[in-house]
């Protein structure tokens, strides 16, 4: 890995200089990345003695990222780090929004979920938007499964006793 390094940053540098663009690496998931992938993504971003960067790097992960690259050991990727955002929750009230934008992208814009299983899907995963699409897909199969046509507060039930079975 360590022999890509400089060519993927001549590669990055280039483009830069030819086409006058500012590449963006986006890595999603990057809490599951190791020790080496995260220093090969700290090389990428030395190049040139940290006069300027040939790229704009994301890193978007669990909050388990931001333990990790706080390690010691990641200490120059750290401090590489302009600027952190940690996604609060959803609130009660962003929470119906949310699903709605999401059943209107699949091409539903009629009632799907009733407000009392929206209640007890956003308390039961807290606001986190992961958990919200698990349960809201398996209260949507729970429903579908009992014959209904709305998701009610028992189908929401079920889904959680489903999700949260060990």
């Amino acid at each position: 890995m360590s022999t890509l390094i400089p060519q993927a940053a001549d590669a990055l540098a280039t483009e830069n200089a030819e086409r006058g663009r500012v590449p963006v690496l986006i890595i999603d998931e990057a809490h599951l990345l190791d020790h080496e992938q995260l220093e090969a993504v700290r090389m990428l971003t030395n190049h040139d003695m940290d006069s300027t960067s040939p790229l704009a790097c994301l890193l978007i992960g669990q909050p388990t990222l931001r333990r990790k690259i706080k390690l010691g050991m990641l200490a120059a990727l750290d401090q590489r780090i302009a600027i952190r955002y940690n996604m609060p929750p959803m609130t009660s009230e962003e929470t119906p929004s949310y699903l709605a934008h999401h059943l209107a992208l699949a091409g539903r814009s009629d009632t799907l979920f009733t407000d009392d299983a929206i209640t007890l899907i956003h308390d039961t995963s807290r606001g986190y938007p992961r958990a919200v699409n698990n349960l809201a897909v398996q209260s949507v199969l729970s429903a579908y499964a009992d014959g209904k046509s709305v998701v009610d507060e028992t189908s929401a039930r079920a889904a959680v006793a489903e999700v949260t079975a060990e």
